[in-house]
């Protein structure tokens, strides 16, 4: 069965993030700022994986309208790659993008380290 959520970690977070989560990827000396330690999003959080901040860090909904983000805005990237993979045939964007937030947030919720 296929992981989709690791999948998609591997492909859009982990040369950020590294491929266990910990922040150690292999962009990441080029980086003005270290990625956080995504294991440890729980633990930081009084135990309880903070699914909608995540959503909107990765959704690019947390950026501020006129500041600066290292990190991608993968909700953008996301429509866009589905408008130029579903070019002439109908589709939901915003459906497309959620899932694939979705399955990313799943994934880094599997990876939380206990408290």
């Amino acid at each position: 069965m296929m992981d989709l959520g690791k999948r998609e970690f591997e492909k859009s977070c982990a040369s950020c993030h590294g491929v266990d989560g910990r922040g150690s990827g292999v962009v990441t000396p080029w980086l003005k700022k270290s990625p956080p330690d995504l294991t440890q999003l729980s633990k930081n959080n009084s135990g309880i994986f903070p699914a909608d901040r995540v959503y909107k860090s990765i959704s690019g909904e947390d950026s501020p309208a006129h500041g600066s983000r290292e990190m991608p805005i993968w909700g953008q990237v996301y429509r866009t790659s589905a408008a130029e993979y579903y070019m002439d045939h109908p589709y939901n964007d915003e459906a497309i993008v959620r899932a694939r937030i979705l399955s990313l947030l799943e994934y880094i919720n599997r990876m939380q380290k206990p408290r």
